[in-house]
């Protein structure tokens, strides 16, 4: 075993031993027993309410600043008029349908302090996926920016649906639509009422899954789910911090308080939890990026001496690799958090070439888990950057094969996780629910294996897999030997039909700015790590590859727009 896996282990146990905060407890939900933190809060109000114990700037935008004391004022005059003035009751789904404002996370705030459940809805859909997204979650209140609330002003009654809307652009004229600033200034100093009877199994949370087919599904998390998944998160930040104390001094000694970007969507679990959810607890200020522009990210960090970003691979590389990174002061920069997609190999080279003493990391989740379950940060992260860490405390894991039984260790197959955050189940979809969890085990559809220290390596999705000629092909593998050549900047790489083997292998290649690559030269750097059947057949070259509101590759697309290259 390695120094830095039996130091994390050490202080596990130490973290989680009666007495700690983390310590770990036993408890039965629906009559399967899990392993869970006693101490963490029981319902979303309370762990929220963390964030009324700091002081100073909480929310920045565009120039705005909004204090810790401003927002929770707001967002009791908002919930009291949600309850008093709109009707909303315990249980109540009410949808969020809006761009990264400050008011996102006010009305998230709003609705939970009023009893009901936030319906987060993806922001770049159109009139009919946010339509879907009102009708299927039987929301009867919601709230929107400008672009959103003009996609479904004119079905407001059809909909039987009040809108409140944030940063109007337009006089509102609309008998069921209200201004959010002015109903905030109505109920100016009011508060809503106690949530005393609030229970940790209720629903708390439908985030809407990111599904590149059909409609989306509705994740149903209860209170408990959410609050267990933070906690985690808490002791995943403590736990890497008692086992790589180094870079944590040099954070120190620089000075810069804890201040973290936000650049992914709320809608999304990343957003939502890991930078909202965690800051309002922790006193991290939040800086919101209007849109990602890697100059932009660059000079907020420097503006605002930012400490820390969570986002996707593909944005970090942008940031690193920007011809004007060496224009700006990043000095402040310290953490870094991958997420969302398999991470390129390079990438933790760039990291600690750009900056040495950071304390970067990865993890693996999903919507379904609330995006709890493994985690490698500083020197675990360093050590194996190509995995996802280890699992973390209250989780079990299995590793199943097609036959239905555990694999041997060391052995791929697909990932299945247990804990109290997995959520309840899918929205009005009994079926799906039934098909994709088992026991209150969540079954991932992700295809990865542990190695011998317990560390988890993802090698493909499910329904990600080319089989060429019988012989089954993992894209990330294909993809993950691409990405290693100088010139690539981001590849997928997916399936067409063939008539003679089934399916050949392509690649959707985007080359950096100011790189040259042919074809054949990046099927000979891809032959130099994988087996010769393994290497694309047909590589195309395209400007920037589609991508769906989370950032996942949509190679669906790339299929349907290159299915006749055979």
């Amino acid at each position: 075993m390695s120094d830095i896996k039996k130091t994390i282990d050490d202080n596990t146990a130490q973290l989680t031993a009666e007495g700690s905060p983390w310590q770990l407890g036993e408890t039965t939900i629906n009559g399967i027993d899990y392993k869970y933190y006693p101490n963490a809060p029981k319902t979303m109000a309370e762990l929220i309410d963390q964030g009324r114990n700091h002081e100073g700037d909480f929310l920045i935008y565009e120039g705005e600043r909004w204090s810790y004391a401003d927002f929770f004022a707001k967002a009791d005059a908002l919930a009291y008029q949600l309850t008093h003035k709109l009707g909303v009751k315990h249980g109540d789904r009410v949808v969020i349908a809006m761009r990264n404002y400050p008011e996102w996370m006010l009305a998230f705030t709003a609705i939970v302090y009023a009893g009901a459940v936030p319906v987060p809805l993806n922001s770049w859909g159109r009139q009919a996926e946010i339509e879907y997204g009102i009708t299927d979650s039987g929301a009867h209140v919601a709230f929107f920016d400008q672009q959103r609330y003009d996609y479904v002003a004119d079905e407001l009654n059809v909909l039987k649906l009040t809108a409140i809307i944030a940063r109007p652009e337009k006089t509102i004229s609309h008998d069921n639509s209200y201004d959010i600033d002015a109903l905030i200034k109505e109920a100016d100093g009011k508060k809503p009422d106690s949530l005393a009877g609030q229970n940790p199994e209720d629903d708390a949370l439908i985030m809407y899954t990111s599904g590149t087919t059909g409609n989306p599904k509705g994740a149903v998390s209860s209170h408990r789910n959410i609050c267990q998944a933070i906690f985690n998160y808490e002791f995943a930040g403590v736990c890497a911090a008692m086992s790589d104390p180094g870079p944590i001094g040099e954070m120190l000694e620089r000075g810069y308080a804890p201040k973290v970007m936000l650049s992914v969507p709320l809608f999304h679990i990343s957003g939502c939890h890991s930078v909202f959810l965690l800051s309002i607890r922790g006193g991290r200020p939040i800086v919101i990026m209007h849109k990602w522009d890697a100059k932009k990210a660059l000079e907020l960090i420097e503006k605002e001496r930012i400490t820390m970003i969570t986002a996707v691979p593909t944005m970090l590389t942008d940031m690193l690799s920007s011809p004007y990174w060496d224009q700006f002061d990043t000095s402040s920069m310290f953490g870094f958090g991958a997420g969302g997609s398999a991470q390129p190999p390079h990438l933790s080279e760039m990291i600690y070439q750009k900056l040495p003493h950071s304390f970067p990391g990865t993890g693996y989740g999903m919507t379904e888990t609330n995006a709890a379950g493994f985690s490698a940060t500083g020197a675990a992260y360093a050590y194996k950057p190509k995995s996802c860490g280890v699992k973390t405390p209250i989780f079990d894991v299995r590793i199943v094969g097609e036959d239905g039984k555990d694999t041997p260790q060391g052995e791929q197959g697909e990932i299945w996780l247990k804990a109290p955050s997995v959520i309840k189940g899918y929205w009005n979809k009994p079926e799906a629910t039934q098909e994709s969890f088992q026991d209150g085990w969540a079954k991932t559809g992700d295809i990865g294996y542990l190695d011998d220290e317990g560390f988890l390596f993802i090698t493909d999705r499910i329904k990600d897999m080319v089989i060429r000629g019988g012989e089954n092909i993992a894209s990330i593998e294909v993809e993950s030997a691409a990405s290693t050549h100088v010139a690539v900047k981001e590849v997928a790489v997916f399936g067409v039909p063939d008539d003679k083997l089934g399916e050949e292998l392509a690649a959707a290649v985007v080359i950096k700015d100011g790189e040259k690559l042919t074809a054949d030269e990046l099927r000979a750097h891809i032959s130099t790590q994988v087996a010769k059947f393994k290497v694309p057949r047909y590589v195309f070259f395209e400007d920037e590859l589609p991508r769906n509101a989370t950032f996942k590759v949509l190679k669906k697309q790339l299929k349907e727009k290159y299915k006749d290259a055979g």
